[in-house]
């Protein structure tokens, strides 16, 4: 298996649109948030021409992540025949990110293509070897569920990929097909942790489950660290993961204010197991959203990811409930919080 991590959006977003500019076959596509609004890397005008020169260009968008894209800019794609379906469930929203391209790289990570998004920290990784063939099913699936007809990609539906789960595999989440695979591999590998947690994640609600688990982590000597940008993309938001920062410090769990936003998703269990995916420390991703990961045992590559995470560590201040002054409206939102958390 071959892999490559990227740090941030902008080298993600330069080797996804180097990969695409390279295609000679096929680009597929599974977006969440998808504009047509990218200045350095324009996507659609790429797409556009891939798929006028004869490439097969299949794009997966999901309804409300992606609302904003014009009605004029989805004619001219479908008018440069590319095959472009949005997804709608009540509820339930595909907050997966995957690029494959010829069907022999792919991408999976937190990035989103839409400007707003270009000086973000994030994580992709890029893969090249078996795991491919499995990224091309999870994609068929969906697929064949918004009405797509490409024979070449459904036919990996009835492919008998052999899973090497020895140092490498793909994590699908589907709350939809009652699929909470993503919940069993968090729960598991929390469960047995018995030196060091750390945590990445850009939106922090997690639900009781997660919390006790990583209460009982620290009640039997684990270091448990997370990860949270100081300020997100969002006030709302912010408020909320402090809600949370507050709790979970109480419990001993050190918090790592970044300064900068950070949308990557991670988990990283004593340096020896991780996963990075679209997923977040929030209700929507474990318990409402279709989410993907790639589940690494690999030494080398959990020592990159590692690696990554420590950098950003050494950059971020380490939270303190002493220094944190609740406003009016944070008692407001605690009480609202604390009123729901009770249903869930």
């Amino acid at each position: 298996m071959i892999y490559k991590f990227f740090n941030n959006s902008q080298k993600a977003w330069k080797a996804i649109y180097e990969e695409i500019s390279t295609a000679e076959k096929s680009v597929y596509i599974e977006m969440y948030i998808f504009q047509n609004d990218m200045i350095d890397f324009n996507f659609i005008k790429l797409l556009k021409e891939k798929s006028i020169n004869g490439i097969k260009v299949r794009i997966i968008l999901d309804s409300f992540g992606s609302y904003s894209l014009e009605k004029q800019v989805i004619l001219d794609l479908k008018n440069a025949e590319v095959e472009i379906f949005f997804i709608s469930h009540f509820l339930h929203r595909t907050h997966r990110k995957i690029v494959i391209v010829d069907e022999k790289v792919a991408f999976i990570g937190g990035v989103n293509f839409h400007q707003s998004a270009m000086l973000w920290k994030d994580l992709v990784v890029k893969i090249k070897g078996t795991l491919v063939s499995s990224i091309i099913k999870s994609f068929a699936k969906i697929y064949s569920e918004c009405g797509g007809k490409d024979t070449e990609i459904l036919g990996f539906l009835d492919n008998n990929i052999i899973k090497n789960k020895i140092h490498t595999w793909l994590v699908e989440h589907s709350p939809i097909r009652s699929n909470f695979y993503l919940k069993q591999v968090y729960k598991k590998y929390i469960g047995e942790s018995n030196q060091k947690i750390v945590l990445v994640t850009p939106y922090l609600m997690p639900k009781r489950w997660l919390i006790g688990l990583l209460h009982q982590a620290v009640l039997r000597g684990v270091t448990v660290d997370i990860l949270v940008p100081r300020k997100s993309d969002s006030y709302f938001i912010d408020r909320v993961n402090y809600f949370f920062i507050l709790k979970l410090s109480k419990l001993n769990v050190n918090i790592y204010m970044e300064p900068e936003m950070n949308h990557a998703k991670a988990m990283i269990i004593d340096s020896k197991n991780a996963i990075i995916g679209s997923q977040n420390l929030d209700y929507l991703s474990f318990e409402l959203n279709s989410e993907i990961g790639v589940f690494f045992k690999d030494k080398i590559a959990v020592m990159h990811l590692s690696k990554i995470v420590e950098d950003w560590k050494k950059s971020s201040q380490l939270f303190k409930k002493s220094e944190y002054k609740l406003n009016i409206f944070d008692y407001i939102l605690h009480i609202i919080i604390s009123l729901f958390y009770k249903i869930l």
